[in-house]
């Protein structure tokens, strides 16, 4: 697991309160019963926080799955 995947991933725990969770890459809100609109408002807040950046709009309402947000998260790191 990379270093972003298990930040990622710890993220996640925090924001649902679910230690138990592990993401993968196809992972949607659907997979996750608490993941409603504000939960993705926490969620994106909490990578922002967690990863030192700022998500464009057009990012966020572009995310189909974890492993895009992963990818923005990857490209902004290393810029």
């Amino acid at each position: 697991m990379t270093d972003i995947t298990q930040s990622l991933q710890d993220v996640f725990r925090e924001v649902f309160d679910d230690e138990e969770i592990v993401i993968t890459d196809d992972m949607t809100s659907e997979n996750i019963e608490e993941w409603d609109s504000m939960m993705h408002i926490n969620l994106i807040f909490a990578c922002e926080q967690k990863f030192g950046l700022k998500f464009a709009l057009a990012e966020i309402a572009s995310l189909r799955n974890v492993g895009e947000l992963k990818a923005i998260i990857t490209s902004k790191s290393t810029t």
